[in-house]
């Protein structure tokens, strides 16, 4: 826990980890176009966080080449990933939100779930997504319960 919580990047960076790992994921390589075009943001922000992050080696950057992530880089974006996922499912599967909805809801509540918390959420999902005999799982019974309380 020490070394993580002293090497604790921003929410903005954190989203720069996150954009080149899943960049890379379909593409082996990120382009600072391709980042700057996924995040919505300006070349020159890309170029600052990219500094930054190769600074910290996350990331092997040079101007006008390829990013890629250095083995640091990719578990911390692996970790990211996984904390946006489990939210997105969470949002998603558990309490019936919409789509895009649960994706916009997830990046930003992903960045304040920590290591103690993301295990455990993931085990929940799980748990109330599961189906249990015949009958419907519990998260399918409490889409049905706010559907029928939600315009009280």
């Amino acid at each position: 826990m020490g070394q993580q919580s002293k090497e604790k990047l921003s929410a903005s960076l954190e989203d720069y980890l996150e954009a080149i790992y899943n960049l890379s994921q379909s593409e082996t390589v990120a382009r600072s176009k391709d980042i700057a075009e996924l995040l919505g943001v300006s070349r020159a922000s890309v170029t600052g966080a990219l500094r930054a992050l190769s600074e910290k080696q996350y990331v092997n950057y040079k101007p006008y080449g390829y990013i890629t992530l250095t083995d640091k880089g990719e578990q911390l974006a692996e970790r990211i990933v996984r904390r946006h996922a489990i939210l997105n499912r969470f949002f998603a599967d558990v309490l019936g939100v919409e789509a895009e909805l649960a994706h916009e809801a997830a990046c930003r509540a992903e960045h304040s779930l920590g290591p103690e918390i993301t295990p455990r959420l993931a085990a929940f999902v799980d748990f109330i997504t599961r189906k249990r005999g015949g009958e419907e799982n519990i998260a399918e019974q409490y889409k049905q319960h706010w559907d029928s309380v939600k315009d009280e």
